[in-house]
């Protein structure tokens, strides 16, 4: 029997008052899978990330992550999941050890477990000569590794990365993506990537596109070409959309 999907939603919605962020959204994530969800700033991804990682419970639909629903299986789900959001949600003024100490205690990691997981993480992530600088001393991209590496310590089987290189200039932003798809590669993580910059889902499994609460296509990056007539995946964003794009700094 195949392992079920990493994240299921089926027909999800959620709504602010009179203001629906998300229309009855269904989206699956096969194991090992890397999808993109692309779309621009208020499109819903945020929301979604926030009822994917048990934050808020839809008005309607299923949500399962590992074939399980958070109403009875919240905390063995959230053992196998890491998460990083928009906004920063690291300790500036303690050491990216220190940090790494705290969130790994709450999974339950100690002593050589624990050294050994944070010492795995930090080389991953090429931060092992940061471990011991106060978090606000780094630059913004550091920060930003110092945050993926605390999303990584558990070994999560979903990883959700909800717009992670903000503020990034477009080196760091390279390595950054990088780094996550060598995740994938030496463990089988999924993960989930919400963007609205099109150029991080060039080498994604899969793009799902999402535009006022409503996933309006889904393909790889090929299909998404083929079925825009484009010659780039920038173009067929546009096409396929009508939002228009948003380019990263240049270098």
């Amino acid at each position: 029997m195949s392992p079920p999907p990493a994240l299921d939603l089926i027909g999800v919605r959620k709504s602010y008052g009179k203001t629906e962020a998300l229309r009855g959204i269904s989206l699956s994530i096969a194991p090992g899978e890397i999808v993109g969800l692309l779309g621009p700033n208020g499109a819903g991804k945020s929301t979604l990330f926030q009822i994917a990682a048990g934050l808020f419970a839809p008005d309607a639909g299923e949500v399962r992550l590992f074939g399980m629903g958070y109403r009875d299986k919240g905390s063995e789900i959230l053992s196998r999941l890491g998460v990083m959001f928009q906004a920063r949600a690291i300790d500036l003024d303690m050491s990216v050890k220190a940090n790494l100490k705290f969130h790994g205690a709450l999974f339950g990691l100690s002593g050589r477990t624990l050294a050994a997981r944070i010492a795995e993480v930090a080389t991953l992530l090429e931060i092992t000569d940061l471990l011991d600088k106060p978090v606000r001393t780094l630059s913004g991209g550091n920060q930003r590794r110092a945050e993926v590496a605390r999303a990584l310590l558990n070994k999560p089987d979903l990883l959700l990365m909800d717009e992670p290189t903000v503020g990034l200039d477009p080196t760091t932003r390279r390595l950054l993506l990088r780094h996550l798809h060598a995740v994938r590669e030496q463990a089988g993580t999924s993960i989930l990537w919400a963007t609205h910059i099109v150029e991080e889902l060039e080498n994604a499994d899969r793009i799902v596109l999402i535009r006022a609460g409503e996933i309006i296509g889904a393909g790889t990056p090929a299909d998404l070409l083929a079925r825009s007539g484009a010659e780039t995946l920038t173009d067929a964003y546009v096409a396929l959309t009508g939002a228009p794009a948003t380019e990263p700094p240049p270098a």
